[in-house]
């Protein structure tokens, strides 16, 4: 271990080789979960990053990597100088905010703000380029500490959240079952095409945003791999805590620009994605439960809940299929333990009571907000697609299944839904936020009967996983039905 003397010494010395200057000043900059250690160092005319580590064959993956993506123009900071013994180098300065910084931010405000989705697409689009063709410059050769990223590996993830969260939490598991759970996902996964550049840890934490341009950090562990384990682990970073309904239109987007148009292909890469999804998952909690439970960093343990409540949407919104029976058993066992953490979702105000409402324009009207406070939404569903011109569906509801298949098939009805449902869960955050207690949300149509009942029912669903601890109260009242 180095004295602070002697890493002062290094750092200006490494400086005025670099410029023909003395710094000025040198600050550590606190880092992630590697080794590497970073400093920010200022001279009479410019400031740089300066990093400390002895891992040389890391250091020399990221030189090549930058190199390559930066010819590529990929918006990367640009090595300035490296140490002799390839310990030390300097790059270009990109300030301190990174996207994740701006989303805390915004949630800090009640809500994540639908601004934030324009640095996110900005940011898939050009991962796509990065993947693709960018990447393909790339010698994995040269990569750390794997030049691809294949079975071994994904069972490496595997263990590293058998041994360091599942263990760590007392978690009790059948050892040989677990081995051809574990296995039997690793061949699923590792049967995925994977020619193309995988950043590794694609993260909000790792796009800096400077100069109201964006720029991408800590590639170093990139190699060739499955293109959707990075679509993965920036759409389901815990802290960035990405509304689902955003998280649909960036998956989305991502697939529309990478040219899946195709719809088998789609829907093939649509499974796999999600099975990515619960392997970055796994992955992370194993590395929080070893830099949090075992090395006592507390911003690592503070992280275990944000992912939890992840896992724990997943499995209720895109479960594994009954092959992987196993594992999801394990995987709710594993959600189990968020209780002994403060959940984020305990520090909001939880006194909030949603409303949800069907009504019929030509009947009842546009409901009375009863709390007295105003406001709410009116949504219109007179647009959608009217069942009860079918003489099948006639003396039906919006509750009854052969209704809800009709409506739920509808890509405008799913688009419809899809868009409210980002201005409610806006604002339900944001009400949160700011201790209100009342919000109310009605839909009508002529009838109230088929299409309001149906996007009542399916909003109230929609709340109740994303913010189960609130109250949601349904009314119907041309079916005359109240409930919880």
């Amino acid at each position: 271990m180095r004295l602070v003397s002697d890493t002062i010494n290094i750092l200006s010395e490494l400086y005025k080789n670099a410029t023909g200057s003395k710094p000025v000043t040198i600050h550590p900059i606190a880092g992630s979960g590697s080794q590497r250690k970073y400093f920010r160092v200022t001279g009479p005319d410019n400031s740089v990053i300066a990093t400390l580590s002895e891992n040389t064959s890391e250091n020399e993956a990221f030189f090549h990597i930058a190199s390559v993506f930066s010819k590529a123009g990929v918006a990367v900071p640009e090595v300035l100088y490296i140490s002799r013994d390839r310990t030390a180098y300097l790059q270009t300065d990109l300030g301190n905010v990174s996207l994740l910084d701006l989303v805390e931010r915004s949630w800090l405000q009640g809500s994540f703000h639908p601004s934030l989705l324009d640095f996110y697409r900005e940011a898939l689009e050009k991962l796509i380029h990065i993947q693709f063709k960018a990447g393909q410059a790339i010698r994995y050769s040269k990569c750390y500490p794997e030049a691809s990223f294949n079975r071994k590996s994904i069972r490496e993830d595997m263990n590293y959240f058998r041994y360091y969260f599942l263990k760590m939490h007392n978690i009790e598991l059948n050892e040989s079952k677990l081995n051809l759970t574990f296995d039997h996902f690793a061949r699923k996964l590792a049967s995925v095409d994977s020619n193309s550049f995988m950043y590794r840890d694609f993260q909000a934490r790792n796009i800096m945003v400077h100069m109201g341009s964006i720029y991408f950090i800590d590639f170093q562990g990139g190699r060739k791999g499955p293109a959707l384990y990075d679509l993965a682990s920036i759409l389901y970073q815990g802290k960035a805590r990405i509304p689902e309904s955003y998280r649909l239109q960036l998956k989305d987007y991502y697939f529309d620009k990478a040219g899946l148009l195709d719809l088998n292909k789609r829907s093939t890469a649509e499974e796999q994605y999600y099975l990515f999804v619960y392997l970055r998952l796994m992955q992370v909690l194993g590395a929080y439960g070893y830099r949090g439970l075992i090395q006592k960093k507390s911003h690592f343990i503070e992280s275990i809940p944000y992912t939890l409540n992840e896992l724990n949407h997943l499995l209720s919104e895109h479960p594994l299929k009954p092959e992987f029976n196993d594992l999801n058993d394990i995987l709710r066992r594993a959600v189990a333990v968020k209780d002994q953490y403060i959940n984020p979702a305990s520090e909001r105000n939880n006194s909030l009571i949603i409303r949800v409402n069907s009504f019929s324009y030509k009947k009842s009207g546009i409901p009375v907000d009863e709390s007295g406070n105003g406001g709410g939404f009116v949504f219109d569903c007179r647009s959608l697609p009217n069942p009860g011109r079918d003489k099948r569906f006639k003396s039906l509801t919006g509750k009854d299944k052969e209704v809800k298949i009709l409506l739920g098939k509808e890509t405008e009805v799913q688009r419809y839904l899809a868009h409210a449902h980002v201005l409610v869960e806006q604002t339900v955050a944001n009400y949160m936020a700011r201790n209100f207690t009342d919000l109310m949300i009605s839909f009508g149509c002529t009838g109230g009967q088929h299409r309001s009942v149906f996007c009542a029912e399916q909003t109230a669903l929609f709340l109740k996983k994303r913010f189960p601890e609130l109250k949601v109260i349904i009314k119907h009242p041309e079916l005359n039905e109240l409930y919880f």
